[in-house]
């Protein structure tokens, strides 16, 4: 589904990615972990449009994705969660999720208003009240709603739980588990190493802008060394 292939990626002059390469299959759940700085988030970036890579190949269901605009990339169905969430703040609720909704293409159920509100009740409790009302933890389930609304064949969460009470981070990674059990492709970017080996059918490290390990749960749960290099853990 999604092919990135040594990309090197840049900020003016300084090099942030070094041949960084990953993959996330049709139905996968996939991670990308590293300590803070180290590219997780150029990632991202890339992938959308937001940076240019100057080196590597990136496609999407074989769509070469170099050179086009953000919203190009975002209309062949990928969906971004954002890092700091960037909800609408003089927005409601219900306009937050009703403004970049797109339909879906007749494959499985699309995204609707009733279909986030059953995801995330609070949302549908909170509808009326705007963006900067919200609570953390409720503005990261707008931003998830948000992007689910886009009927996202690939879904990217950039630091899916930061910084949210414990209760609110497990609502986000239950509604995750869901997502993933109706066949919905993930990409996620998160610090939490049991949760993530828990739903997660991948791993991709990132150390200083270049790919250090890869593999599944098992060998991660099996390698505490390179939690330890690595993760900090």
């Amino acid at each position: 589904m999604l092919e990135v292939k040594g990309i090197d990626a840049f900020y003016d002059r300084s090099q942030a990615l070094f041949g960084m390469s990953l993959s996330v299959e049709a139905g996968q759940v996939v991670s990308l972990m590293g300590r803070n700085g180290m590219g997780k988030t150029t990632t991202i970036r890339t992938i959308m449009g937001l940076i240019q890579p100057r080196g590597g190949a990136l496609s999407f269901q074989g769509r070469n994705l170099a050179g086009l605009a953000p919203f190009r990339i975002a209309q062949l169905g990928l969906g971004l969660v954002p890092e700091g969430r960037q909800i609408f703040p003089n927005l409601t609720v219900r306009e937050n999720l009703i403004a970049t909704a797109r339909a879906g293409d007749g494959h499985g159920e699309p995204w609707t208003l009733k279909r986030v509100y059953a995801l995330f009740p609070r949302l549908e409790e909170r509808q009326r009240s705007m963006g900067d009302q919200l609570s953390g933890g409720e503005q990261q389930m707008l931003a998830v709603g948000r992007a689910l609304m886009t009927n996202p064949k690939l879904l990217l969460l950039d630091e899916a739980t930061e910084g949210l009470a414990p209760l609110i981070r497990a609502e986000i990674w239950s509604c995750l588990l869901s997502l993933k059990e109706a066949g919905q492709a993930i990409l996620v970017i998160d610090k939490d190493v049991d949760a993530l080996t828990k739903i997660c059918d991948r791993h991709f490290i990132v150390e200083k802008g270049h790919l250090v390990w890869s593999g599944n749960s098992a060998e991660l749960r099996a390698n505490p060394d390179v939690q330890h290099q690595y993760l900090g853990v």
